[in-house]
């Protein structure tokens, strides 16, 4: 992988789990030197496991980053910290909000060693607010932000999002937030500290159900299963096909003339129930009966490539293992096969940020726990040592 664009950057990592590290690798993928700080032991999601080693989630999320170990409760550690802040661009974490400040390791003490160093946090609620002491992972943000409550079939009970979603969607608020704040600062203005809350990030992806609730009030029905969010699109939804299920979607007029026809049924393109989207939307029990029973005989296979050859939205429902076999996927090297030196075959991702003249790869797997340690510089005398003496923290 040859340089990118933030070649030149230098990131002190001191992220854990998702969130903050999905924003770290984003800027590793890009060209930017990633050291990534883990405590004694390792951070969390690298001991989830039990093994002290790279577990797949772990593997996937921190290639292309240098790991060293710091204990940034003692003075030593610390001091060492502020020794390569000094010489960095970034500092990330997503800590608890003051657990740096009870570390010694504040925004103005880092200031203070760097005043050209971006200080960006990542957390549940952010930095204020009457929420910002309450710890926060995906699960509990998706309960917070309401995702819960319109995920899951109707009438039955809220569920969770399969996958990792406020986390996700924050590390990439996250990155965006720094790469932004860095274009200012090589612009002349200032380096300024960035935030993103994962209740923030994740809010803008209700739109759709907060339609909704805006037309229909008190009598907001919430989830909706597998249709639109808004109960504003039909044909919307996943239908049985003879050897598992697809998914439809007639986003306006056009799309459903073509499946009409597609399925053998232009007679109902002029059906005044079915004849525009709102015609349709009233009729939507009917006409989700409808296209299931067409469906249900066909292979989703045949349905997919039949939609899509008419210009419609359509996708079979895959298993996780033909994801990650897809050949799509591979050719375009969004996922790379790797031999990873301490672990064996893997498939791992690469950036979805894809870059003119540059092919997407990895710069190496992820690194055992210390592996770069001679990257940490230590005190060379006495005064090298002292930093602020403000308390422990814990995360």
């Amino acid at each position: 992988m040859s340089a990118g664009p933030l070649t030149g950057i230098t990131v002190l990592d001191l992220t854990q789990i998702y969130n903050g590290p999905y924003a770290t690798f984003l800027m590793a993928m890009a060209g930017a030197e990633v050291i990534k700080i883990e405590p004694p032991g390792g951070e969390q999601l690298r001991r989830r496991h039990g093994d002290g080693g790279a577990t797949l989630p772990f593997a996937m999320l921190n290639s292309g980053k240098r790991c060293v170990v710091l204990d940034l409760k003692a003075g030593e550690d610390r001091a060492a910290l502020l020794r390569m802040a000094a010489e960095a661009d970034v500092l990330v974490e997503n800590y608890r909000p003051r657990v740096m400040d009870r570390l010694g390791l504040s925004r103005e003490v880092l200031r203070g060693v760097n005043p050209r160093l971006i200080c960006a946090s990542g957390s549940g609620y952010g930095g204020s607010g009457p929420y910002r002491d309450y710890p926060a992972m995906d699960l509990v943000v998706q309960a917070m932000s309401g995702v819960m409550s319109i995920t899951g079939e109707a009438g039955g009970p809220p569920l969770k999002a399969g996958p990792a979603l406020c986390d996700f969607f924050a590390g990439i608020h996250l990155y965006g937030a720094i790469v932004t704040a860095l274009f200012e600062r090589e612009r002349g203005g200032p380096a300024r500290a960035v935030e993103v809350a994962m209740l923030e990030a994740v809010y803008p992806s209700l739109t759709s159900n907060l339609a909704l609730l805006a037309e229909k009030g008190s009598s907001f029905p919430g989830r909706t299963g597998n249709r639109h969010g808004g109960l504003s699109v039909c044909p919307y939804n996943v239908y049985p096909a003879a050897d598992g299920h697809v998914a439809i979607i007639c986003n306006h007029d056009g799309h459903w003339r073509a499946a009409a026809r597609y399925f053998g049924h232009a007679e109902l393109i002029d059906d005044p129930r079915f004849l525009r989207m709102a015609d349709r939307v009233a009729n939507m029990d009917l006409l989700d009966g409808m296209v299931a029973s067409w469906t249900a005989a066909m292979p989703k296979e045949e349905i997919f490539q039949g939609l899509a050859a008419a210009g419609v939205p359509c996708a079979p429902v895959r298993e996780l293992a033909e994801v990650v076999a897809d050949g799509h996927l591979h050719e375009r090297r969004a996922l790379l096969d790797i031999e990873h030196p301490q672990f064996g075959p893997m498939t791992v991702p690469t950036s979805a940020l894809c870059f003119e003249g540059i092919e997407r790869g990895l710069r190496w797997p992820s690194r055992p726990l210390g592996a770069d340690q001679q990257l940490v510089p230590r005190a060379v005398g006495p005064a090298a040592t002292a930093v602020p003496a403000e308390g422990g923290g814990s995360r």
